[in-house]
């Protein structure tokens, strides 16, 4: 099988690209410069650099030109920051590329589409009674882009959207999304305790987003539309600090679970603060507390179905915090993750 992926160079991309190649399959990528020094991205995989959104539409369509499928391992999620409105932002990374490419890749003969989505449209679905797209425009962005992922589905061209939770991991020179759950805990740390939510969440190592995403590329028999809800592991967030803790090396951290309405009133200084820097926030902060006060959990029949392998998540957690700590100290230059 021929591929064809925007956002090969990744965290996630590169490891579905290493999967696919093992697999014996053909991978071609379209990536921003510049590289992470020392990062794993496999020599077989044939590189196009520059801005996708910058391409023509006769350029797009040559790259597609021979491939099977295609993958979007790119975007960004709700711990990037963006000025209002961030439905902008939202659009511009997430949804416009699939509403361009997907019309192209039907034109070059491209059979299926696999697109990196969130597990938070998933949340939004099995609980409409939290109202969650109307209060938190990431919630709203992701639910939008898997329903043009499932407009541009027909008879010849199918869409998987996998909504993915929390992933740990890390690659070489650039920057983890888990330095902001450092720069947030960090406050506390002259307490004799840290106060965090009750909840927990679904999640997964970013060896095993590689696996799910090649499993789901090249899913025999696959029509129409699907949003897979993506899981490997279920943990409560005080078992996550635990961890998160003995990496930082603060041992046998006491952690109090707090009920939603205080950490509400904490949350009112963040909404000031994003006022003052003309943040527009993915998130509603103030029912925030009461998202992560549920326990997010998803079983992990769906992943094991596309062929996913169990890995070590708290060795991937120690990973992913050990680098972020040593990025928020300014010891290493990483690159920042990127929307490709």
């Amino acid at each position: 099988m021929k591929i064809f992926m925007i956002g090969g160079t990744g965290l996630l991309g590169c490891e579905a690209a290493t999967t696919l190649i093992k697999r014996g399959h053909q991978v071609k990528s379209v990536a921003l410069p510049p590289l992470p020094e020392g990062a794993p991205i496999p020599k077989e995989m044939e590189l196009v650099f520059g801005d996708i959104n910058k391409k023509t539409d006769d350029e797009i369509e040559q790259m597609l030109e021979g491939c099977d499928c295609f993958i979007f391992a790119a975007g960004v999620d709700e711990r990037k920051e963006f000025p209002a409105p961030v439905m902008d932002y939202y659009y511009k990374y997430n949804i416009a590329p699939l509403e361009r490419i997907f019309p192209l890749c039907k034109k070059a003969g491209v059979k299926r589409a696999v697109v990196l989505g969130s597990y938070f449209s998933y949340l939004a679905k099995i609980k409409p009674d939290m109202n969650l797209e109307e209060r938190n425009p990431y919630f709203k962005s992701r639910l939008i882009q898997e329903d043009v992922c499932k407009k541009a589905c027909d008879d010849n061209f199918s869409v998987a959207v996998l909504e993915l939770p929390y992933i740990f991991g890390t690659q070489p020179g650039r920057r983890p999304v888990w330095t902001v759950l450092i720069e947030q805990i960090s406050g506390m740390d002259k307490l004799p305790f840290t106060l965090y939510p009750k909840g927990g969440t679904a999640m997964l190592t970013c060896r095993q987003v590689g696996q799910a995403i090649a499993g789901a590329a090249t899913k025999e028999g696959a029509k129409g539309f699907e949003a897979i809800p993506i899981s490997m592991y279920n943990m409560k967030w005080d078992k996550f600090l635990d961890i998160v803790y003995e990496a930082r090396g603060m041992h046998h951290r006491k952690i109090v679970g707090i009920p939603p309405f205080m950490m509400k009133l904490g949350m009112y200084g963040i909404v000031k603060d994003y006022k003052k820097r003309g943040i527009d926030s993915g998130m509603d902060p103030l029912q925030l507390p009461y998202i992560m006060d549920y326990d997010l959990f998803i079983t992990d029949k769906f992943t094991r179905d596309l062929g996913v392998e169990d890995d070590d998540i708290e060795a991937a957690i120690t990973d992913s915090i050990k680098v972020s700590q040593e990025s928020y100290e300014g010891k290493v230059k990483l690159l920042d993750m990127k929307g490709e």
